[in-house]
């Protein structure tokens, strides 16, 4: 069985830096395409960034480009999203996606394996 357990979240200062971590665990990590969705209160979860399984292609939503950074390490089967210069509106539940099944990254629906989430809040 799949599992994946996000990590990292906390409270942070506007302008501040996080790193959440997921860790992939009950499948072999490579050829997965790993990705970050995010929920605020009363939104819809929505697509933030993603990485192919080779590392190759790489997709950001328009707000986390030049702030955030996904990465992966398949020796420790995992994936990070380095999150810099924070802003009270990236405030959200950040959620860890795996298995890319379909050609829109940007949709829930394409992702077969989720984690529980980690919170972030960013306020002064």
């Amino acid at each position: 069985q799949v599992q994946l357990v996000e990590s990292g979240g906390g409270l942070v200062q506007p302008g501040g830096s996080l790193r959440l971590s997921c860790a992939l665990s009950g499948r072999t990590f490579s050829g997965y395409a790993m990705g970050w969705f995010r929920q605020a209160p009363g939104k819809e979860r929505e697509f933030v960034t993603a990485k192919t399984g080779t590392g190759l292609t790489t997709w950001y939503t328009d707000s986390a480009k030049g702030r955030f950074t996904i990465s992966r390490d398949s020796a420790k089967k995992a994936v990070y999203l380095q999150m810099n210069s924070l802003k009270p509106e990236d405030t959200a539940v950040y959620y860890c996606a795996g298995d890319l099944t379909s050609d829109t990254v940007y949709a829930t629906s394409s992702w077969q394996y989720w984690g529980r989430g980690t919170q972030v809040t960013v306020s002064s």
